[in-house]
């Protein structure tokens, strides 16, 4: 279904983001964490999971990483090892650029014969050594154009900054690209600026716009904010006082999500451009997990109530016969 509504540019999806366990964790405890994943999603209204990439990007910043880094599984392996019961599209995320054109290419076709979906993303340092540029990487993976669809990241604050997001994106789509997620949606200013202006550069290139994922993450705590900051994630200084002010930061921050995924709803559908949104799950906090799997449900609903989105469980249960 996923690959149908991303073709099709159909409004209302909805993915479920999560990070992999640590490199270190023993097999046993792996096995646990994708069997309380796939207890947990198995009941949710998601059209794919997406199943990151974590690398360590602490040469981007001369500031103090609020978390220290540490190196996690293989997003492929943990997806395709543990969470094959989970019965949703995976959505691997990968940097291109740290691999050789035949070590992405076997890798695709590995993806393939899974039937996952590629995320190409950009190197951890500007200075970092790139063994394959996007554009190849693009063209390697346009073998599966006709069974496949990639996606690629758009980042509303360096279009704040540089203004040419919607140039970016146009760029990507010609080299196949049909579906974007954002980072992480705090500014909803900066996110409506990259919608106004790609819908603008469409209608006056006469090209159909691709699907623009928005990322909704709860803030649980005051070093999870400053870890947004540290990623670069642009949060309002009234949303910061709001939530340091609040009685339950993690409960404000859900309703602060709930209210921007209902403007962007509105503003996308007014300027025809086709969306949804990715819930992201990437603390170990309980609560903050319990939290993101309630936007999740929350988000779906809302959707569904606007008339733009289908339950994923209807669709599976309505097959028509030939």
């Amino acid at each position: 279904m996923f690959l149908n509504k991303i073709k099709s540019r159909e409004s209302g999806v909805v993915l479920y983001g999560i990070t992999p366990p640590k490199a270190d964790t023993t097999v046993e405890r792996v096995a646990e964490i994708a069997e309380k994943t796939i207890a947990r999603l198995s009941a949710l209204d998601i059209d794919a999971l997406v199943v990151y990439d974590v690398q360590d990007e602490s040469a981007r910043t001369k500031e103090e990483r609020p978390f220290p880094f540490m190196n996690s599984l293989d997003p492929f392996v943990f997806a395709s090892e543990y969470l094959g019961s989970l019965d949703v599209p995976k959505i691997i995320y990968r940097p291109a650029g740290k691999f050789s054109g035949e070590e992405l290419s076997e890798w695709l076709d590995a993806l393939h014969k899974q039937s996952f979906y590629p995320v190409f993303v950009g190197v951890p340092a500007p200075d970092f050594p790139v063994r394959t540029s996007l554009p190849e990487a693009y063209r390697i993976w346009r073998e599966n154009e006709e069974t496949s669809v990639i996606g690629a990241v758009t980042i509303p604050e360096r279009h704040k900054l540089l203004q040419d997001e919607d140039v970016r994106i146009l760029d990507k789509m010609e080299c196949g690209v049909s579906y974007f997620i954002s980072q992480c949606v705090f500014n909803i200013g900066y996110a409506k600026q990259v919608i106004e202006d790609l819908a603008a550069s469409c209608d006056r290139q006469k090209i159909t716009p691709p699907t623009i994922i928005f990322t909704i993450t709860a803030c649980g705590s005051e070093k999870t904010l400053q870890f947004m900051d540290w990623l670069g994630i642009n949060v309002p200084d009234d949303v910061k006082e709001d939530l340091r002010k609040s009685e339950d930061i993690l409960e404000r921050s859900v309703n602060i999500c709930l209210d921007i995924a209902s403007e962007l709803t509105e503003f996308c559908m007014q300027r025809s451009i086709p969306f949804g949104f990715n819930i992201e799950s990437v603390a170990i906090r309980k609560a903050e997990i319990e939290a993101s799997v309630y936007m999740a449900s929350e988000i779906s609903q809302m959707l569904r109530d606007k008339g733009v989105r289908q339950s994923v469980r209807a669709q599976k249960e309505f097959r028509p016969t030939t």
